[in-house]
């Protein structure tokens, strides 16, 4: 399975931004996507995750209300539309394959996004 992220960028704080990552296909064993994300000298952190068959979500808490993981089944694609941006967003986002049995086995190669104060 090969992720491929896009969307990311500078943008000022308060903008938007709409992340993308393609999936090359779907295994028995696929259970949703999600993404991460690592700010320089930090750990890489949760940030969202959705299901393909319930559209079920989960967010971490310093982007309630403000970022929205959705899908595209048919395309195989998960988006990330982050609205309200602020400076501590800035990170490089990944987008992860989520495996039935929890673990997130597969990465997309990261994309860079900037929010200037």
């Amino acid at each position: 399975v090969q992720l491929q992220a896009s969307g990311g960028g500078l943008v000022q704080a308060g903008g938007s931004l709409r992340l993308s990552c393609a999936a090359s296909r779907r295994t028995v064993s696929s259970y949703g996507m999600g993404w991460f994300r690592q700010a320089p000298g930090k750990e890489r952190e949760f940030v969202a995750q959705i299901t393909w068959n319930s559209g079920s979500t989960l967010y971490a808490d310093s982007v309630k209300g403000r970022f929205t993981i959705s899908r595209d089944n048919a395309k195989n694609t998960v988006y990330l539309q982050m609205n309200n941006l602020k400076p501590e967003d800035t990170a490089v986002y990944y987008c992860g394959n989520l495996a039935r049995t929890g673990k997130w086995d597969y990465w997309g190669q990261g994309t860079l996004v900037t929010v200037s104060s």
